[in-house]
């Protein structure tokens, strides 16, 4: 089977979910495909000042995922349109340089989330993923700004909404038998888990059943 993650750098909720989606590629190697995807959030999906976004992380961090420090709104700037969207196209740009795992991506995030860097700006986003991936800056950066690193981050978060679901992170889960299920917003690893358990035993069936009985019959 195949989970797709689909996911925003300077998401908060993308970043309270990172140790859940580590887990299920641990608890679930060699039996399921995984892959991250950007979908890339609105404008005004974002906070409009330092202050709401402290409320924010208040919020997910504090009262709904308890945890014992806060997330660290310094690299939030008003004002700068392509703020939202530089982090993202960075990670997605160093897929092309061989890094398609978490480090790059989860790199920035840490920059943004954690050290407060200003990450909007391209050229800090650029080196906190040439610090983590030893790529030189120059050559991430002018993949970053390329027109095929926009259009596949344009792809990808098309084929997110297509999906008519508003939250990340989102998860699609999908097995051989063409089963799929869809979770948006959810940050628990027991529901992924329960449905992954399920398709996967829904498809061993499957193959049992085909073992005995063969293909289904012509009619």
């Amino acid at each position: 089977m195949k989970v797709t993650y689909y996911l925003e750098v300077l998401s908060s909720w993308c970043n309270w979910v990172e140790p859940v989606w580590a887990e299920l590629k641990k608890r679930y190697e060699g039996r399921a495909e995984f892959e991250w995807r950007i979908a890339l959030m609105r404008q005004e999906d974002f906070p409009v000042s330092r202050n709401q976004c402290d409320w924010f992380y208040r919020r997910s961090g504090g009262t709904v995922m308890r945890s014992p420090t806060m997330l660290n709104s310094g690299w939030f700037e008003e004002g700068r349109k392509d703020a939202f969207q530089n982090p993202s196209l960075v990670a997605e740009a160093c897929k092309d340089f061989g890094f398609s795992d978490d480090r790059v991506r989860l790199a920035i995030s840490r920059a943004a989330l954690v050290d407060g860097r200003k990450v909007g700006r391209i050229e800090e986003a650029v080196a906190a993923a040439a610090k983590a991936s030893g790529v030189p800056a120059r050559k991430i950066r002018a993949r970053a700004e390329s027109a095929a690193v926009r259009a596949r981050v344009a792809g990808s978060t098309a084929d997110f909404m297509s999906h008519r679901i508003s939250q990340r992170p989102a998860f699609i889960l999908e097995d051989a038998i063409g089963d799929k299920a869809v979770f948006s917003g959810l940050v628990r690893i027991e529901p992924l888990a329960a449905a992954m358990d399920a398709m996967l035993a829904d498809t061993a069936a499957y193959a049992s059943h085909a073992a005995h009985h063969g293909p289904v019959p012509p009619r």
